[in-house]
Formats: C-alpha cells, structure tokens, sequence
C-alpha cells in the first residue's frame, strides 16, 4: 500500500466534507437607492412642498406665484424660482424655446430688466395671471420640472453621493439648496457644508454619517436664521432631524413630521407619475 497516496486521498476526503460544512458567501448586497430612484424622488418633493407650500401635493404648485417680501421680486412654481435670481427668467425662457406662442413670452424682456431686483415693472397683475394660465400647460410644467433638475435636485444629490451620504443626506442637501442656494455665499449649500466638515466628517472621509448630518444640520440652522425670511427651523428641527435620530438614512416610510405647526405624513411609498 502507497501511504502517501492514502494519505493524500484522505486529506481531499476532508477538505470536501469540509467546504460542504461551510457557510455560502453572501450575495454582495446592492447599494441603497439614491434620491432619484422615482419613488424617492416623489417622497424628496412631498417632504419639500410641506415646508415650502404647506401641502404635500407638489403639482398643485406650477401655478403658485406671489411675493414673499423676501427682495427677490417675485417666487413661483414647484421650487420657489424668483423673478430676481435669475431661475424665473430661465423656466419662462426654456418654456418658450419649446413653445415660443404661449402666454409667458412676452414678458421675457421685462424678466431680463427685473432679473438680480426686487422689482415688479413690465410684469405685476397680468405676469401673474399669465403665469397661471401657463401652469396648466404640461410644456410649462416640464420647463419647471427640468430647471428644478438642473439647478438645485440634481447638483445636491451628486454633491452629497459624493460625500458618502445615503438618501436622507441627499434630502437634506436638497432641501437646503431649495431654501438656500448652490452659492458660495455664506448661507449657501457650499458654505453649510463646509462649516459641517469643520465639526465633523462626511462618510467619504471616514466619518460617522449620523454624526456629520447631524453637525450639517445644525449648520443649516445658523443659515436659516441668518435669513431675514426664513427664520423658523421646523423644517429640520421636527422634520430632518426627527429622521435622522430614528437612523432612517433610506427616507423609507411611514415618515411623520412636523412643519410650521403642522403634521404630516407618508404612509406608504407613493407611486411616481410619468
């Protein structure tokens, strides 16, 4: 008899019953969705609309147009575009590229004169009733839709992904982008965010996400009280910061919260509309 050959037989015999005995590798587990899965994206817009429209009915807005007494003329539609910051001037523009007979181009030339004041000439009552009419048209509704897209949804969910940040990060950038703007300035996104990294880091860096959204949030309430409009912080203090001690860093409902005195809630995921 061969030792070495029963010898090597029986070490195969045990590494077979061996691996047998082992537990499978687990399946690699896809990431978390980002806020521009569709589902998501409805959830981002609704929790938005409450703080900003008092309704979780975001389309019912297109046709919302009013001055706020905030010295930036007037604001309007899903996202709160204003006639002087310049992103007004851009949805009526983009509309009218598309449809150049509709009842907003002709106050393009006056959109441009007002564009960085607080001013109402060339638009008041009759811009105001253009505007409403224009709501109903589906063009307009895409042109608000794709301007929302391009300058705040879509700059804020790239910026928090790159800093490591699941969906409920994502929203907090969103919104704060929303109230505040992508700028530089010292109440901008940017700026929130940098004085965040100063107490704590972004997951990207190694950190605890919990502990910097945390230290992000209480950088955006300096910023809202530094505005003269917006000084109430409900919308994090009894909305963002609600979910992020119930750790739900994948915004997944039910979510209940609180904005200006009033409740809200997502029961279950809302089904996203072509």
């Amino acid at each position: 008899m061969d030792i070495r050959r029963v010898l090597k037989h029986t070490v195969i015999a045990f590494a077979v019953i061996l691996a047998a005995h082992q537990p499978a590798p687990a399946a690699a587990q896809p990431p978390p969705a980002g806020l521009d899965d569709p589902r998501l994206k409805e959830v981002a817009m609704e929790l938005v609309a409450s703080a900003e429209n008092s309704t979780l009915d975001w389309r019912s807005q297109y046709q919302y147009i009013q001055d706020i007494g905030d010295g930036q003329g007037y604001t309007g539609g899903i996202i709160g575009f204003c006639s002087g910051t310049g992103d007004m001037l851009e949805v009526v523009d983009r509309y009218t590229r598309r449809k150049p007979a509709n009842p907003l181009a002709p106050f393009l030339p006056a959109l441009r004169k007002v564009n960085g004041t607080a001013s109402h000439e060339g638009l008041g009552d009759p811009f105001v009733r253009a505007w409403k009419q224009a709501a109903k048209d589906r063009a307009f509704q895409a042109a608000q839709e794709e301007e929302r897209d391009r300058v705040y949804f879509d700059p804020a969910v790239r910026l928090a992904k790159a800093d490591g940040l699941r969906p409920l990060g994502q929203f907090i950038y969103f919104d704060a982008v929303v109230m505040h703007g992508n700028g530089n300035d010292r109440n901008g996104l940017r700026a929130i965010r940098a004085t965040a990294m100063r107490n704590a880091k972004c997951p990207n860096r190694c950190g605890d996400e919990r502990a910097y959204l945390g230290a992000f949030l209480d950088a955006r309430k300096v910023a809202i009280k530094n505005e003269t409009v917006h000084g109430e912080t409900s919308r994090v203090d009894t909305e963002q910061r609600v979910f992020l001690e119930q750790g739900n860093f994948g915004l997944q409902p039910p979510l209940k919260w609180q904005t200006y005195g009033d409740w809200y809630e997502i029961r279950s995921w809302p089904a996203p509309r072509a």
